[in-house]
């Protein structure tokens, strides 16, 4: 079993890297918010489009580590159509289990992000994992300035 979510992990992983989902510019954003991991080197900016309390479009540009950049384009087709209540529930639930707080989570509740659940035994990796999700919380927050993983 662990094998097999080792492979999928890999696959989603490597999938997401390679072609990045909702990777663009986006014109006219509600809210737009850098992210830098300086551990890493990653950076991030992010693009919200927001109609009333709903995300109606998300995007992304920068430049990362595969982790980082496979996180952020699960996390624009995930939000994509959530409330902003929602996608605030899906940060916690996400930090809390790549930070391994909440071992006996809902992995189904994450969907395509439970794959990542594994970076949690790598400290290191995850805040390659976390960057776009609080750089997301920052913008929905209506934070002004960069975001950081330090």
């Amino acid at each position: 079993m662990l094998d097999h979510i080792r492979d999928l992990y890999q696959e989603v992983v490597f999938d997401h890297n390679r072609n990045p989902r909702n990777f663009r510019v986006m014109e006219a954003p509600s809210r737009k918010i850098d992210g830098f991991n300086p551990l890493c080197g990653d950076r991030i900016t992010l693009y919200l489009k927001l109609d009333g309390p709903v995300i109606a479009d998300v995007s992304f540009q920068g430049s990362g580590c595969a982790i980082s950049t496979a996180s952020a384009s699960l996390m624009t087709e995930i939000v994509r159509g959530k409330t902003e209540e929602e996608a605030h529930h899906l940060f916690e639930l996400f930090h809390r289990i790549t930070t391994g707080q909440d071992e006996v989570a809902n992995f189904e509740e994450l969907g395509k992000l439970a794959v990542l659940a594994g970076v949690r035994a790598y400290p290191a990796r995850v805040k390659c994992a976390t960057l776009a999700w609080h750089s997301l919380e920052a913008a929905l927050n209506n934070e002004g300035e960069a975001v950081s993983t330090e």
